[in-house]
């Protein structure tokens, strides 16, 4: 798959998620087989560049190319200079968000919130492929609701401005991230409609549902996004699947033990001391989830109030869980919505 000059090495892309999908985290995935990553969303306001949040959104030190920003807003103009902002600083492909369906975010009449003006939906596009002279990709959804599916139409009217890949995750915006609501037969007709690149997106939970909705919906590639918390390795493993059709072993509780110290040092040299020990938490929680005395373990986490004292905690409780087990025992491959990530795909049709 190609996004303009950008030759991406497998069909697996690793979803922004905002709060998560940060240049540490990113830089994981990718080292564990993500062929493409896409930074957190970022606002279009330009009050909000320098805020530490966005400075720590726009940290893309030792990624490798293509270097992909994701922009959120409803203004054209806004947007469009948002664009321009970032491939300043060094972004090489700009993605429009058109598939938050948070209330805040919808409320300012961005995100998903936008597919129901489709005279607007053309007017930023256009605005911001015609700002930049980097490729422009957009992420959305099927509609506003599922009575509302407009997905085809702003497939049509985002390939007409220029737009060079779509992301359509199958669900509406009033869907959210209800399980069993994704429509993959939507993607699959929006692969049918346009002649760019179609990523699908929407509870691609294994190796195995990755392959089958890349079968179903003919598209260029999937994303993957709470699959991924706490286990990047999925990429691996679904990169493996595809060539051999098997699964491999379960990663090793030591080789699990070290990408996560990895990844703690790589976080708090980001985020620093005290924000580094709040927001690493939830990434230990994902990575623990299933494991024998994970939730004992979590919750005495939670009571830490410094990096250094997380990070021994971490280690001392991996060092047991590797008397233990050799590998991650099967428990640990469970997805928060309830998918055994090696389990069997679900019906698509």
């Amino acid at each position: 798959m190609r996004i303009g000059p950008y030759s991406l090495k497998n069909r697996l892309v690793i979803a922004p998620m905002a709060g998560v999908t940060d240049r540490p985290f990113r830089k994981l995935c990718r080292q564990f087989g993500a062929g493409y990553a896409v930074s957190e969303m970022l606002a279009s306001k330009p009050e909000l560049w320098q805020t530490p949040k966005s400075m720590w959104r726009m940290n893309f030190e030792g990624e490798s190319a293509p270097i992909a920003v994701q922009i959120a807003g409803g203004d054209p103009a806004m947007m469009a200079e948002a664009a321009r902002f970032n491939v300043s600083r060094g972004a090489q492909i700009i993605d429009i968000n058109m598939g938050c369906p948070k209330k805040k975010v919808c409320k300012a009449d961005a995100g998903s919130a936008l597919l129901r003006d489709e005279a607007l939906v053309q007017r930023i596009l256009e605005a911001v492929v015609n700002a930049v002279d980097v490729p422009v990709t957009l992420k959305t959804r099927t509609g506003w609701s599922p009575d509302n599916n407009n997905a085809i139409r702003i497939a049509q009217i985002a390939e007409a401005a220029g737009i060079q890949a779509l992301t359509l995750h199958g669900r509406s915006r009033a869907c959210g991230f209800i399980d069993g609501t994704v429509e993959y037969d939507s993607i699959k007709a929006v692969k049918a409609a346009v002649s760019i690149p179609v990523i699908a997106n929407g509870d691609i939970d294994s190796p195995q549902k990755a392959k089958a909705v890349l079968d179903y919906t003919g598209a260029d590639a999937v994303m993957i996004g709470r699959a991924a918390q706490g286990r990047p390795w999925i990429f691996r493993d679904a990169d493996f699947f595809f060539e051999t059709n098997r699964l491999p072993d379960a990663p090793s509780v030591s080789e699990v033990a070290t990408l996560l110290c990895a990844h703690l040092d790589d976080h708090y040299s980001l985020y620093g001391e005290f924000t580094g020990v709040r927001s690493a938490r939830k990434h230990i929680g994902w990575y623990t989830e299933g494991l024998p005395e994970g939730e004992l373990f979590r919750d005495a986490l939670n009571l830490l109030d410094n990096t250094a004292a997380q990070f021994a905690a971490v280690q001392h409780y991996f060092s047991q869980l590797a008397d233990r087990y050799e590998r991650l025992p099967v428990e640990a491959y469970r997805f928060d919505g309830g998918h055994e990530l090696l389990g069997s795909p679900t019906t698509l049709h």
